[in-house]
């Protein structure tokens, strides 16, 4: 076991671009930029937006957009999907979409890729038509894709080209929340990010896949692994405890099957949940970090320990928006020193 410390790995952020009770997309957005400017200068590395349908609390589904514009008005900080969804969409557009992210902001874009639909059936079916490409395909979808950005990648002659896309270097991330995606991304070589966020009880065995397929390749050497953690910093662990109210409303809602935007946060979750809901909201929700600097830094360094991670990806759904700047603010602060 190393003794990796806060201040040697990267952190960076993952923003569902929460639509909050009483605001709106627009107000998101601009939520989004804001953020996205205060993290960079405090030293973060990737800005990663993430794909969801039908969900009226996040903004991002059309997330190559959505990057697009941070990136816009950013300079320095990476910035990228965590994740596209691939079996949503055919990969020549994806490699069309982000050669043209990269073209216009190069060496910024980040690329990662999950098998999931990020919504519901119903909905994945309007988005795909019909539901072929779905997760069981995701290794020849994660090929097509591949190879639209290195030719030598593929196999037989390929007719159709990438334009931008075709000879461009994106980094490609794996995303999952189980094992699946984890070995794929060992046995390709690839750099993998883990949604210890919402599936913690499976994060020690996913990373223990991929470190043990892991085959060096062109891309890497050696495994590289982000994992994703929610983190509700703030002065006091007093305040942190109320802010993550608004997170656990939301887990709640989509529990409970209730579409809502992001809810401000309460006094007293016990009036809101029953005993099994909560229940179920601290098997998802276990690995989370809540309180004030101190406990949250402590806590980031265990969970380092623990995952021994390259890189951590820090989500704050925190419904008031100076609040959610602060978490960072802290975080980063915890991570310098």
């Amino acid at each position: 076991m190393s003794n990796k410390q806060l201040q040697d790995i990267n952190y960076s952020v993952l923003d569902l671009a929460p639509v909050l009770e009483g605001g709106s997309p627009a107000q998101s957005f601009q939520n989004t930029v804001d953020l996205a400017q205060h993290v960079e200068r405090w030293g973060f590395t990737r800005y990663w937006m993430a794909e969801h349908h039908n969900m009226p609390f996040i903004a991002s589904s059309a997330t190559s957009v959505a990057i697009s514009h941070v990136a816009h008005h950013t300079s320095t900080i990476r910035v990228g999907s965590g994740g596209i969804m691939l079996p949503n969409h055919a990969p020549l557009v994806i490699a069309e979409q982000f050669g043209t992210l990269e073209t216009l902001f190069p060496g910024r874009i980040d690329l990662g890729l999950g098998r999931a639909p990020g919504t519901d059936q119903t909905t994945a079916h309007a988005l795909r038509r019909h539901l072929d490409s779905n997760a069981e395909n995701f290794p020849a979808m994660l090929e097509e894709l591949r190879g639209y950005f290195d030719p030598s990648l593929s196999t037989g002659i390929r007719s159709v080209h990438a334009i931008p896309g075709e000879g461009l270097t994106i980094p490609i991330w794996l995303l999952g929340s189980s094992g699946f995606s984890a070995q794929l991304a060992g046995q390709l070589g690839l750099p993998f990010s883990f949604a210890s966020h919402f599936s913690p009880n499976n994060t020690m065995g996913a990373l223990d896949l991929y470190r043990r397929h892991f085959e060096p390749s062109d891309t890497l050497s050696e495994p590289h692994v982000m994992v994703g953690v929610n983190v509700i910093a703030a002065d006091t662990d007093e305040e942190a405890e109320r802010l993550a109210t608004s997170l656990y409303q939301q887990f709640l809602n989509l529990v409970r099957n209730t579409n809502m935007l992001l809810q401000p946060p309460v006094d007293n979750m016990d009036d809101i949940w029953m005993e099994h809901e909560k229940h179920a909201l601290d098997q998802q929700l276990g690995a989370s970090i809540i309180g004030g600097p101190e406990k949250v830094k402590r806590e980031l360094q265990q969970f380092l320990d623990r995952t021994q991670a390259d890189e951590m990806m820090i989500i704050s759904q925190i419904y008031n928006h100076d609040a959610r700047v602060r978490s960072y603010e802290i975080v980063a602060d915890c991570m310098k020193n």
